[in-house]
C-alpha cells in the first residue's frame, strides 16, 4: 500500500491515464484507491488528504475516459 496525498497521487497516475494500462479502478472496503493493471499489477493508494466524494470524482472522470470502474 502507498500512503499519498491527493496531488502526488494524480501526478503517479497522469502517464497511465491516456493507455490500456489499467484493467479496473475502484474503492475497496477501507476506502483505498485500488488499481488493477493489465500486467497483474495491483497498486493500493491510501490517499490521506480527501474526502470520499473526491475520490468518487476521481473514479467518474476515469470511468469518462474509458477505464472500467468497479461500483
Amino acid at each position: 500500500m502507498i500512503t499519498c496525498s491527493l496531488n502526488n497521487f494524480m501526478e503517479a497516475v497522469k502517464p497511465w491515464l491516456d493507455g490500456d494500462y489499467i484493467r479496473e479502478a475502484y474503492l475497496d472496503a477501507q476506502g483505498r484507491f485500488v488499481l488493477d493493471f493489465n500486467d497483474g499489477v495491483k497498486n493500493v493508494y491510501e490517499i490521506d488528504d480527501c474526502s470520499a466524494v473526491q475520490l468518487a470524482d476521481i473514479l467518474a472522470d476515469m470511468k469518462r475516459r474509458g477505464i472500467p470502474v468497479k461500483e
